[in-house]
């Protein structure tokens, strides 16, 4: 793998990307089909996640990712209180018990490692990769990328309607994430926002179809808005 990397960057990303998503996919019909819903995700979640730090720290490449503390000053950190209001989306609409005990704690497990890996992968891997070429081009591509990605969710039975507006606000959220990760070097912040997005998502009130369309587009806005005022700002450990 290491060899792959060295030779071209992209397509390693691209690679992980593969093995993610069709692995995470395989994992949750694994899981439904041995009646205990994510118990096979989380063990490949948890493989997967020891590969991926393994590899990157026999081979010296936190730093280079970005798996590193935001050392700013606490001025500096107002930098992210939208990003707070980002991740409380799912509590928005209200929360409830949707799940039995065990299958939500495996549910909120199989989550942190699912935020963890995609922050890995699409604003480490593919995005510091494309920033040797076009940094603008990276912002996009991993904006974008990390967006359609989740068209994935149709195959596991989402809603076609949910799904696109997934597919809008997600984009706006990866951009946010790529914009953290750009100007302040450190994705932690990022993978600490996905996971508390992704976790709370488990306990959301199902919302009406006109709250949905409310909530996915004041998530563009607000992600859009704290993206591009985080491009034209620095923070302290700007790269």
């Amino acid at each position: 793998m290491i060899k792959l990397f060295k030779k071209d960057k992209l397509w390693f990303a691209l690679l992980c990307i593969v093995i993610y998503v069709v692995g995470f996919s395989l994992a949750d019909g694994l899981s439904e089909s041995i009646e205990i819903p994510k118990l096979v995700t989380v063990l490949f979640g948890l493989v997967l996640s020891l590969l991926a730090l393994g590899f990157m720290r026999k081979n010296e490449l936190y730093d280079y990712i970005g798996l590193k503390a935001f050392n700013g000053s606490k001025k500096d950190f107002l930098w992210f209180i939208p990003l707070i209001i980002i991740s409380s989306v799912n509590l928005w609409n209200g929360l409830t018990l949707n799940e039995t005990t065990l299958v939500s704690v495996l549910s909120v497990v199989s989550m942190c490692f699912v935020g963890f890996l995609e922050e890995v992968i699409f604003r480490g891997f593919l995005f510091r990769g494309m920033c040797e070429s076009s940094i603008k081009k990276a912002i996009i591509v991993s904006s974008l990328t990390f967006g359609m990605g989740h068209i994935v969710n149709l195959l596991l039975g989402a809603p076609v309607f949910d799904t696109l507006l997934q597919l809008i606000y997600a984009s706006a959220i990866g951009f946010c994430y790529t914009a953290i990760a750009y100007r302040c070097g450190s994705i932690i912040p990022c993978i600490l926002s996905h996971i508390a997005v992704n976790s709370l998502s488990i306990f959301a009130t199902e919302p009406t179809m006109q709250m949905s369309i409310i909530i996915a587009l004041l998530q563009t806005v607000i992600s859009i808005s704290y993206g591009l005022w985080i491009l034209r700002g620095k923070c302290a450990d700007e790269n």
